[in-house]
């Protein structure tokens, strides 16, 4: 016996909930339909990968990490494994991050020429604002050889990484495109098809194309149908988007309008597009489909000649940014008859997530913006079904089974969005939201909106199921429920104890709003019928949740033969030789009305006197399933939610993924995003005197056999660890085990769990002697026992405690650890201690030498950072303190990180370094690889070295090395500035003045490079000594040198890391 096709077993696998078991087998005799159209078990963002993933439309699809992070890859790099597809390229989202796709276009192979150079690639809103400054270096699009970029629009934000379908952080990006590259924005499922397929007929543009994955791209229940293209020939974009048969701007709303809004094209988009279908309140709606190019004349024509203001809404990150939005409308209609006044609405991330977690205050918003009133409704005839689980259980496939339900019936439209809230519970929480409509129903409208799930929801379900009693305890999700609907609850409680453990919110919210409540013991029905365990268990739970369903639907036409007919479209007529007639007559006997007592009866258990605040669900996860039967969720490969002591145990079995083409070891760090590497100390060697009152240290590691490779100037990542002692001292005053097991969310992934001992998470990642942010107060506050320091605390995280909290931070330096023995009745058990706290973050250090000078070996010049508090106590960084007592042979996590001190490509460039103290660091890399040139025979540039300290007996770091650059030729003149040394202070400045004639010569005509890294306070006077050289030397005034010194920062001709 299996199920009937529901799509989990082909390639195009849909969006799922989290850790989903696969539909168990209750129907069988279906063949799998792999093609993505006309099936509405594929969402359209399976569609988009499935466009993009094909060969015949890309050579190769990059996909970044923030995409898979939001859903959106994860299956193209399955199908790569499977079937013939472009190539596929992984690549981690930072600074340029589009520059290989740039390399790669404009350097194509033959056989890219004979096949075409199409790349594609997957990104997300914040990835594409890292990728846009490299857009610059474009070639010229070509039928053969362009880029594009499909955007799902989807952002974590604020301190819950709640998603949202915000572009603000675009904002910057509009005005930096090329004039080669085109931006199409799509909202609805149909459209997002269609416009991925255009994306890759267009011909002479690039193509940014950003879609709604916040929930249109994700909705099953579509049956999306192809393009119709008039040929298979590339086209340019106004004659592919006009045979699509859509255009750059659409108008809606009353043709006769004054007022329009011009709004890009998105879920808000398609609300006021609702609201305003057959108006004649006097406005109007322009929808941005195609943002760039600009057609200036395409937004003038689709204006009403009646309109005298138009009101452009901007997504911005901040309300002082001037959208780009605005600049085009206003730029393209203030000269047009007739004359219009165009205004700019800023809407911030805080804006857009409210507009979408309460639908009605967007028309409000509209409402204040236009004076007039708005509506927008949905269907009466609609049916809203809202139901509440948890992953890895066997009702988690229920939801997708009841909309396969609805699919089947002619004329029906089922539409399912399924989220998740990892955060608030541990294993995570599903809200599946199905509506069922009719096909002709009207326009699309986002189902967020259909079905808010708002905070101070006043009910929208019509059939509310809650299928874990545990979330009763600890969210509030009865206040979905609308006004005399019907609510489903899967529990063993009996009436008293449902009575007994349920709010007192949630009971009034029984009574006010007339639910009627049913509560059904599936499991235990399910056992008694086919027994506790084994996929028929798990199929009889579904069936009898979906008769429980039917029945409480169909309300009066709810006839047991009607039931059953519905019922034998998932199932046949026997389930482990057990009949469906008999499980509907154990479903409805098991069936208990909950009538909520009346206002003055009293439940029998006592209500405790500060009940637990009920949280709200909030999405802030994407959750892939793949056709291998493994969940990703925001980018993690995940079997369960509840593997951390599997983690613990096995940890060459649970490793993350490790890349065949490199050797670092994922399993050193797994909780930090970059690759980290396990590295040995070799050299610890104090570089100034014992007596003097500086350690500055010189360090080196081994690193053969790891795979460590870095570039000259870049900086090493220093994963510290807190001194073991210091830790357990804090563990014994704090009362906890040191060797107890505690499971604690990965910093980096907090959709992910790991164990550890509470010595290993206190010592190794939880940064327990770091400074606390005056958020720290406020959270800890919530767990102290006493009165004052609950007061204390709450008093010094608000805005009238900031004076006490900078004393604190700035004048005491505290630590959390002093906050908590400060505030000794503030005791949060140890796993949410861990999560307040957060994590130690790695320390960067300049690389002081070069790999093609030492080979397996990476060096680091360090200054031990110590203090003393107003009460005498000592105090050390963190990281430099770990480093000090580094043993040899002691081994020591690290990263790598992009710096900005990178030599030119042209080893003949005239080159000016100035470093102050451990500033010397990258210099000594630069000057060890110029060594190197130069004994191979290569012509090097002069090189003019600044270093600065305070004496030349204690701290004239590598000055060995340097007197012997300096014979070999090396450095052309070495400026050597030791403030303490002589009767007046002399620091690099004055060096460098001494030579402003040379100096403005290297920068003004030979194309020098001037490098500076070091504390900031010397910027300004470095900064003005090279103007004045200019001044003086190159005939220039002070402000035309200070701005060729700024044109130099954009040619990377004046580098600047300073701390």
């Amino acid at each position: 016996m299996g199920l009937q096709d529901s799509g989990s077993s082909t390639p195009l696998s849909f969006t799922t909930t989290l850790s989903q078991p696969s539909f168990p087998p209750y129907k069988s005799g279906i063949v799998v339909n792999v093609t993505p159209y006309n099936n509405p078990r594929i969402p359209a963002s399976n569609v988009v990968e499935y466009i993009a993933s094909r060969p015949e439309n890309s050579a190769f699809v990059y996909i970044y990490d923030v995409a898979e992070q939001v859903g959106f890859g994860t299956l193209t790099k399955e199908w790569s494994n499977i079937d013939t597809t472009a190539k596929i390229v992984d690549l981690q989202t930072r600074a340029g991050a589009g520059l290989s796709l740039i390399g790669r276009l404009s350097q194509g192979t033959s056989v890219d020429a004979a096949s075409g150079n199409i790349l594609t690639a997957y990104t997300t809103p914040t990835g594409l604002t890292q990728m846009a400054p490299s857009f610059s270096y474009l070639p010229h699009a070509s039928s053969a050889a362009r880029l594009v970029i499909h955007v799902p629009t989807v952002t974590p934000i604020g301190e819950t990484l709640a998603l949202s379908p915000t572009l603000s952080s675009l904002a910057s990006v509009w005005n930096i495109l090329p004039e080669n590259v085109a931006v199409l924005l799509s909202s609805t499922p149909q459209q997002i098809a269609d416009f991925a397929d255009l994306s890759y007929r267009i011909s002479d543009f690039h193509v940014i194309h950003l879609f709604d994955h916040y929930s249109a791209s994700r909705e099953m229940g579509h049956e999306l149908i192809p393009l119709v293209r008039p040929n298979s020939t590339p086209a340019t974009i106004h004659t592919a988007i006009k045979d699509a048969g859509y255009r750059f701007f659409e108008y809606h709303g009353d043709t006769t309008a004054e007022t329009v809004i011009v709004i890009l094209n998105g879920p808000l988009a398609l609300i006021l597009k609702a609201a305003l279908k057959n108006s004649d309140t006097g406005l109007g709606i322009i929808i941005v489909n195609v943002l760039r190019p600009w057609d200036e004349a395409a937004i003038q024509a689709i204006v009403p000649s009646s309109v005298t203001t138009v009101r452009v809404l901007d997504d911005v990150p901040n309300s002082v940014t001037q959208g780009s939005l605005y600049v085009d409308v206003f730029g393209s209609l203030w000269n047009a008859n007739p004359k219009r006044a165009v205004k700019s609405h800023r809407v911030i991330p805080s804006q857009t997530q409210h507009f979408i977690q309460v639908p009605t205050a967007f028309l409000q918003f509209i409402d204040n913006v236009v004076g007039l009133n708005v509506s927008a409704s949905v269907p009466s005839s609609a049916k809203k079904v809202l139901i509440f689980g948890v992953p890895d259980t066997p009702l988690a496939a229920f939801p997708a089974l009841l909309e396969e339900l609805f699919v089947k019936k002619v004329g029906i439209l089922s539409r399912l969005l399924t989220d998740h809230d990892v955060f608030s519970k541990p294993g995570g929480i599903n809200a599946n939201r199905l509506i069922i409509s009719r096909k002709d129903s009207g326009d699309f409208l986002p189902i967020p909106f259909v079905l808010p799930l708002d905070s101070d929801s006043h009910g929208h379900s019509d059939f509310l199921g809650i299928f874990d009693q545990g979330l009763l305890k600890t969210h509030s999700l009865l206040k979905h429920a609308k006004t005399g609907s019907t609510v489903v609850i899967t529990t063993s409680w009996l009436r008293a104890e449902f009575l007994d453990t349920i709010s007192q919110e949630d009971m009034t919210l029984i009574r006010e709003r007339d639910l009627s409540v049913y509560t059904i013991d599936s499991k235990a029905i399910a056992a008694n019928l086919v027994g506790a365990a084994g996929p028929h268990y798990v199929s009889a739970q579904n069936l009898l949740l979906e008769i429980v369903f039917l029945r409480l639907y169909l309300g009066a036409a709810a006839t047991e033969e009607a039931v059953l007919q519905l019922a034998r479209t998932s199932f046949d007529d026997y389930l482990n030789g057990v009949s469906l007639s008999k499980f509907n007559s154990h479903a409805w006997s098991g069936l208990r009305v909950v009538d909520a007592p009346s206002t003055g009866e009293t439940p029998s258990a006592a209500t405790p006197a500060d009940p637990p605040v009920l949280k709200d669900f909030e999405a802030n996860a994407i959750a892939v399933e793949t056709t291998g039967g493994s969940t990703v969720v925001n980018g993690a490969r995940l079997s369960s939610w509840h593997e951390a002591a599997k983690h613990l145990i096995f940890p060459s079995v649970f490793a993350p993924p490790q890349d065949d083409n490199s050797t670092q070891n994922p399993a050193l760090r797994p909780e930090v995003p970059e690759a980290t590497f396990l590295v040995t100390c070799t050299v610890n060697k104090r570089l100034t005197p014992l007596e003097y009152d500086r350690n500055v240290f010189h360090l080196e590691f081994d690193t053969s056999n790891t795979g460590l490779k870095y570039d000259i100037g870049e900086a090493l990542g220093v994963h510290g660890w807190n001194g073991e002692q210091e830790v357990l001292d804090f563990c014994a005053w704090y009362g906890v085990d040191p060797d107890r097991l505690i499971t604690i969310p990965v910093p980096a992934d907090e959709s992910k769990m790991h164990t550890r001992t509470i010595l290993q998470a206190l010592q190794q990642q939880i940064d327990l002697f770091g400074r606390p942010p005056k958020s720290f107060y406020t959270d800890v506050a919530e767990y102290a026992s006493g009165d004052v320091d609950r007061y204390a605390l709450r008093f010094i995280g608000s805005p009238e405690g900031v004076s006490t909290f900078k004393k604190l931070s700035e004048k005491d330096t505290v630590t959390f650890a002093d906050v908590l023995k400060k505030y000794k009745t503030a005791r949060p058990g140890i796993e949410r201690l861990c999560e307040l706290i957060g994590d130690i973050k790695p320390r960067h250090y300049s690389i002081a030498s070069a790999q093609s000078v030492v080979g397996d070996r990476v060096d680091l010049l360090v200054v031990t950072v110590d203090w003393a508090t107003p009460e005498g106590t000592p105090r050390y960084g963190q990281c430099t303190r770990y480093l000090a007592n580094l043993k040899i042979g002691q081994k020591v996590t690290v990263s790598i990180k992009p710096s900005v001190m990178k030599l030119p490509s042209n080893p003949k460039q005239p080159l000016i370094m100035a470093g102050l103290g451990t500033g010397a660091a990258p210099f000594r890399a630069f000057l060890q690889h110029l060594a190197l040139l130069k004994s191979k025979g290569e012509e090097v540039g002069p090189v003019y070295y600044y270093f600065g300290s305070r004496y030349q007996g204690a701290e004239y770091l590598y000055g060995e090395e340097i007197e012997a650059f300096v014979l070999d030729g090396v450095i052309s003149r070495a400026g050597l500035a030791f403030s303490r040394d002589g009767p007046n202070k002399v620091y690099i400045q004055h060096k460098m003045l001494e030579d402003s004639e040379a100096l403005a010569q290297m920068l003004h005509d030979d194309e020098g490079v001037f490098y500076l890294c070091g504390p900031t306070w010397p910027v300004p006077d470095v900064y003005e000594a090279l103007v004045n050289a200019l001044v003086k030397y190159k005939g220039s005034d002070p402000i035309k040198a200070g701005e060729y010194l700024e044109s130099l920062k954009e040619e990377e001709r004046y580098v600047l890391e300073v701390y």
